[in-house]
């Protein structure tokens, strides 16, 4: 896959995949767990939450993929920011994972719970995990991605004029919005999932979108490509 433009279809393609399952995945699957807090105590939907545990490892594969497939390209622009892109691509498939493991858990612990089990603590089990989950969403999709997709990203694609200008602008407008709102739940200023935040993600949203759809539709600009090839060589 040398080809620039096979490049650019492949990192597109790879971007509609991190919708296509994060948003059922988040939504839909793991929402039993998420939305009862006494799953663990009840007969469960535990079949759903494995449905989401693999959606979302096929998200984390296409989140680094989505960094590594374009890291050629990019690092022709600037190596150092093209491998920092890479690294917050793989911190924030870090955070998913950890929220994979967290709600398996509770399956596990719902599904070895005895009729002796003290439902209290199994409760209280339930809900930490619950809240682990909650928070590495946060600081994944919440935070990461303002800095990965959003600034580092925006900028890289700003810079190379492989998108349209206008469309990289969206992203260093989402990326710092998701940030900054990101902080203020962790310091309780904004509710986390509240209208500010989710207000907020928009730009981050359309941007992302745009990236899976433009470069199928287009490809990547050729003459930002043939400058860089020219300044690599």
């Amino acid at each position: 896959m040398n080809h620039p433009q096979q490049i650019a279809r492949v990192f597109g393609v790879l971007y509609l995949i991190t919708f296509i399952t994060s948003i059922p995945a988040l939504f839909v699957f793991f929402a039993p767990v998420l939305d009862d807090p006494r799953y663990i105590l009840g007969p469960g939907a535990d079949t759903s939450v494995a449905w989401g545990a693999f959606l979302e490892m096929i998200l984390i594969i296409a989140q680094i993929g989505t960094a590594v497939v374009v890291f050629p390209l990019l690092r022709r622009q600037n190596e150092i920011l093209a491998l920092g892109y890479v690294t917050a691509r793989v911190m924030e498939s870090v955070f998913t994972a950890v929220g994979i493991v967290s709600l398996l858990t509770i399956v596990t612990l719902r599904q070895e719970a005895t009729a002796g089990a003290d439902a209290a603590s199994l409760l209280t089990a339930g809900e930490s995990l619950v809240a682990l989950k909650n928070w590495t969403f946060l600081l994944g999709p919440g935070f990461m991605v303002g800095v990965g997709n959003g600034l580092i990203l925006g900028y890289l694609m700003y810079t190379s004029r492989l998108v349209p200008r206008g469309m990289a602008v969206v992203g260093l407008i989402g990326g710092p919005l998701i940030i900054v709102t990101g902080v203020g739940v962790i310091f309780g200023v904004i509710e986390a999932g509240g209208a500010v935040q989710a207000i907020a993600t928009i730009p981050e949203a359309l941007w992302e979108l745009g990236l899976g759809i433009w470069p199928i539709v287009r490809g990547f600009n050729t003459s930002a490509i043939a400058r860089l090839e020219g300044e690599s060589g």
